[in-house]
């Protein structure tokens, strides 16, 4: 027996879990507090896409007439399905690797219309990937399937998000709840029958659900449902992103029908307030709660009236995924794209460097909300013990920072920490294109296992990105993209179109960046979205300052997604298609030589930027700035010293040799032994195993106690030869 279940209700993701259970199970360690987490969601996709129940599928069907092509052909395969799906699934899983072969031999899996979308599979995986191509074709079984689902059987599924439409946007509570007054659906007949094993086995007194997003809100409801009505002795309470955000005005009483808390913000003391009072001796009291929704006499109330402070980042614990099935969740490959395999393919231990975020002023974000506006770091030390100990529990070693924007300082101490624990991890992030990320902070980044990065650039503009206030500028975010790319590290750029008052021309200038930042080689990925006005950003709180006129709704739900109209009175949605469309080219690396009206199918005006645009922000500036404050480390320790004597004129002098042993590379540089000498003794003392870190300033006094004119010996050749190969790091 536990006394909470925490569940995240179906769906989020095939291949890793979504953290925020495993965030407060960590939490309640430290407070002694007995809890059981399940990934509903992954469990649900299991039993559907497995022999018994592809069967339950294709038994669904009751006039076969009424068949689509696509589904037709499906249906005539069905056996095919039902007899390959148990193995696909395995080798997903990883457990079947050898599999590969039989999936690429192309006539294994039976094929529908998402086959014909196929790519190039030598051209986008190459002739050695193997298992990669492999997903990618696996992951087309698995949409045909999702296809025939959504079509014949249920039209609310998906594999990231069950009967999204209700939840977005539900600024009434009407259309929900009377869908929870219908039978359950055909996914549904599995998410219950699921939970209800769970209940009888952990037999909980209190069940929290974690809803991020919009996606997981009908299956929160329903199984709250079920609950209520199988077992009205267990209280439920829902709580993660979606009511953080959506649900700050809620006045519909009939949601706790279903619920009988709601709790905002960080989960970790209303949780431990809820369990006390569902759990303790005290349940009979009254109520100490934080920033909980509940029935109080028949009325909706909002408690906030615990004195406690929420705990800080430090205190709440090592993130503990003990309970998932870790080994059972599924990698897939969607699009032939490595960056976009981040997100679906393998297994990923999720942390966050800060609370917050440290720039919190973009004014289309939710920046008046707690999860954005109130800022707390982790240190570096406290970070990296807890991968090592998530390292230990899972046996992973892979891990992504959730951050809004991870911070460039915090991210270069936790290189550092890993490095000094000769730690062999593999992590990305969240970032801002900001300049703090020069070319050796990056290289910093990637000694350490950082692969990848995700940052947006938004609209590629200067004007919205000022009216943004994104703090950034085109040409910043182009040389801080190549400063990733150089050092190995994939780009992935989050783009917006749609931006309050902007013009057309601004839409295909801002493309046009993007072509160029794709046909240079500095960004490897990204993703078009069209702006929305949420209630909690800046536009959505005073939006007459941005030209929108925001359409006003009755709120008794959900309120973020604001409707409106821009005073350009432009239809940016046109513009959708395209944008993809162009866009998924350039991330294959063909086709930027087609002039960008060849995208749309409506006329629109000539680019205003110069084809040279991103090239002339990347030629190379002097770096020969002295910066005295500048950390200096050195990132390899062992080398070879050789003695030899140069005789020039009659004068013999003694040089040394320094050899370095890079992990692809050899790097000699010659110097006079006495200089030699001192950089050997320095190189040793501040090594990137070494905690302390010295300053250029503090170099410079050191060398000028021997010798003279240190900025001439800093910027000569060789030494210049020894940071352009990474060995000394300026930070």
């Amino acid at each position: 027996m536990k006394d909470l279940l925490l569940i995240t209700p179906p769906f989020t993701q095939l291949n890793t879990p979504y953290p925020a259970t495993a965030y407060l199970k960590g939490f309640l360690n430290t407070k002694n507090i007995c809890s059981f987490q399940m990934d509903l969601g992954i469990e649900v996709i299991l039993e559907l896409f497995s022999k018994d129940g592809l069967a339950k599928v294709f038994e669904g069907v009751s006039d076969v007439s009424a068949l689509s092509e696509n589904s037709s052909r499906i249906f005539a395969m069905r056996d095919e399905y039902v007899n390959t799906i148990d193995q696909v699934i395995l080798f997903l899983q990883n457990s079947n690797p050898t599999l590969a072969r039989q999936i690429c031999t192309m006539n294994f899996l039976p094929e529908a219309f998402r086959f014909n979308q196929l790519d190039d599979l030598e051209y986008a995986f190459g002739n050695m990937g193997l298992q990669d191509k492999a997903k990618h074709l696996a992951t087309l079984y698995l949409e045909d399937l999702s296809d025939y689902i959504v079509e014949n059987i249920d039209p609310d599924f998906g594999f990231s998000r069950y009967a999204e439409r209700i939840g977005q946007s539900a600024n009434s509570f009407d259309e929900l709840y009377a869908k929870l007054q219908d039978a359950p659906t055909f996914t549904d007949h599995f998410t219950l029958k699921i939970l209800q094993e769970k209940i009888e086995a952990v037999k909980p007194k209190l069940v929290c659900f974690s809803v991020p997003f919009p996606g997981n809100l009908y299956s929160a409801f329903r199984a709250a449902k079920f609950i209520r009505q199988y077992y009205p002795h267990i209280k439920t309470a829902m709580g993660g992103g979606f009511p953080n955000t959506e649900l700050r005005e809620l006045k519909d009483a009939r949601v706790f029908e279903f619920f009988d808390f709601i709790t905002l913000d960080d989960g970790e003391l209303p949780v431990e307030l809820l369990h006390a009072q569902v759990c303790g001796e005290n349940h009979d009291s009254e109520p100490e709660l934080k920033r909980t929704f509940l029935l109080k006499n028949g009325e909706l109330v909002y408690l906030n009236n615990s004195p406690r402070p929420d705990y800080k980042m430090a205190f709440t614990g090592t993130p503990d995924y003990s309970d998932l099935l870790l080994e059972r969740y599924i990698s897939v490959i969607e699009v032939a794209n490595p960056m976009h395999s981040l997100w679906s393919d393998g297994r990923w231990n999720k942390l966050t460097m800060a609370h917050g975020c440290y720039w919190g002023k973009c004014t289309f974000c939710d920046i008046s909300l707690d999860y954005i506006k109130t800022y707390e770091p982790v240190s570096a030390k406290i970070l990296v013990d807890r991968m090592e100990t998530l390292i230990s529990e899972t046996e992973e070693s892979c891990f992504h920072f959730v951050d809004e924007a991870a911070p460039p300082a915090l991210m270069r101490e936790v290189a550092l920490e890993i490095l000094r624990r000769k730690l062999v991890v593999t992590w990305w992030t969240n970032i801002r294109f900001e300049k703090s990320f020069t070319g050796d902070l990056c290289y910093l980044l990637k000694l350490s296992g950082c692969i990848a990065v995700s940052g947006g650039l938004e609209v590629a503009s200067d004007r919205l990105l000022k009216l943004i206030d994104k703090g950034v500028s085109v040409e910043q975010v182009a040389k801080v993209t190549r400063n990733f790319t150089e050092a190995g590290i994939m780009v992935h750029s989050y783009l917006m179109y749609g931006y309050p008052t902007q013009t057309i021309q601004e839409s295909v200038d801002s493309l046009e960046m993007v072509r160029q930042l794709f046909e240079m080689g500095i960004v490897q990925s990204g993703f078009w979205h069209q702006f929305a006005m949420t209630a909690h950003s800046p536009v959505g709180q005073n939006p007459e300052e941005f030209g929108v006129r925001p359409i006003i709704a009755d709120i008794q739900f959900a309120n973020n997604d604001v409707q409106f109209t821009d005073s350009t009175g432009i239809d940016h949605s046109r513009f959708s298609a395209g944008l993809k469309k162009s866009l998924f080219n350039y991330m294959h690396g063909i086709n930027f030589d087609i002039p960008l009206r060849e995208w749309f199918g409506f006329k629109i005006p000539n680019t205003t930027i110069s084809p040279n645009y991103i090239h002339d922000c990347l030629v190379q500036e002097e770096n020969f700035i002295f910066k005295g404050n500048s950390k200096v480390v050195f990132s390899i320790k062992n080398f070879v010293s050789e003695y030899f004597i140069k005789t020039k004129k009659g004068n013999s002098t003694s040089f040394t040799q320094l050899t370095f042993h890079l992990k692809t590379n050899i790097v000699k540089i010659e110097l006079e032994t006495e200089k030699a000498d001192w950089l050997t003794k320095i190189i040793g003392e501040y090594s990137i195993e070494n905690a302390r870190k010295t300053t250029l300033a503090e170099l410079k006094n050191s060398f000028e106690m021997e010798f003279e004119d240190f900025e001439l010996f800093w910027f000569s050749k060789p030494i210049q030869k020894l940071k352009q190969n990474g060995i000394i790091l300026q930070l």
